[in-house]
């Protein structure tokens, strides 16, 4: 049967996965709390709407960004790297020590990291609509077979993976009404792949090319499927998943 088997949120795009045994999804929101927050770089467009990830410290340019931890409580954000100290903050009112906290992770040829904004509405995806994100470890496993090493989860940013199904079976599933528990979600669309996946999470540096694997496996550059959410409710651990 297959079932949720890990479950991720980014509080701040590209810096820190919080991984999580529930969270409530809805239509509106997509993932509660993925994405809530993103720091602009300072060649931006200083506005507070959703804007494109080039816009944004990612890990797709910043590599060493990838092994960050995130942990929410109640209004504040903890981070953690194997080479910073931890960071206790609030999005709302400390930006200025996210900033100091990140300026050595973050490439200095690249533009520096200037504003926090708050996403509006659902979170600032790389999407201008509200998707949450789905992979399948079955995949994600013959992906790494074929680059030659296991590939951590985290490299993939992905909301909710799902155990217990054939590899690539997911890329069937679009177009299809998905049940994960009580939730109903609709599968829209492939995920496609930028460089951000190229960085391990354990050490910050890039060392595999994964769109590279992903078209020698004749996937083009696609992993993972975007899906809308269709009713509010919880999303547990464990929950059954089934297409209908």
């Amino acid at each position: 049967m297959a079932r949720l088997a890990q479950m991720f949120r980014h509080p701040v795009k590209g810096i820190g996965s919080e991984p999580l045994e529930v969270c409530h999804l809805s239509p509106e929101g997509a993932m509660s709390g993925d994405r809530a927050w993103a720091l602009l770089t300072a060649a931006a467009e200083d506005i507070d709407a959703w804007q494109p990830r080039r816009n944004f410290l990612v890990v797709a340019r910043g590599p060493d960004l990838s092994p960050i931890m995130a942990r929410t409580i109640g209004e504040t954000i903890e981070l953690s790297h194997p080479r910073r100290p931890s960071l206790t903050f609030d999005p709302a009112t400390e930006a200025d020590a996210l900033r100091n906290w990140i300026a050595p992770l973050w490439p200095s040829a690249d533009p520096a990291p200037a504003r926090l904004v708050r996403a509006p509405g659902h979170g600032m995806t790389d999407m201008p609509v509200p998707f949450v994100s789905i992979g399948n470890l079955a995949s994600l496993e013959a992906l790494g077979e074929a680059a030659g090493q296991p590939l951590d989860p985290r490299r993939f940013r992905i909301n909710l993976w799902v155990e217990n199904l054939p590899a690539w079976e997911e890329t069937n599933w679009i177009g299809q009404e998905l049940h994960v528990g009580p939730l109903r979600l609709f599968v829209d669309q492939p995920i496609g792949r930028c460089r951000a996946p190229d960085a391990n999470p354990e050490t910050g540096t890039r060392d595999v090319i994964v769109n590279r694997e992903l078209t020698t496996l004749g996937k083009e550059t696609n992993f993972g499927v975007y899906a809308r959410v269709l009713t509010s409710g919880s999303a547990t651990l464990g929950d059954k998943v089934t297409l209908r």
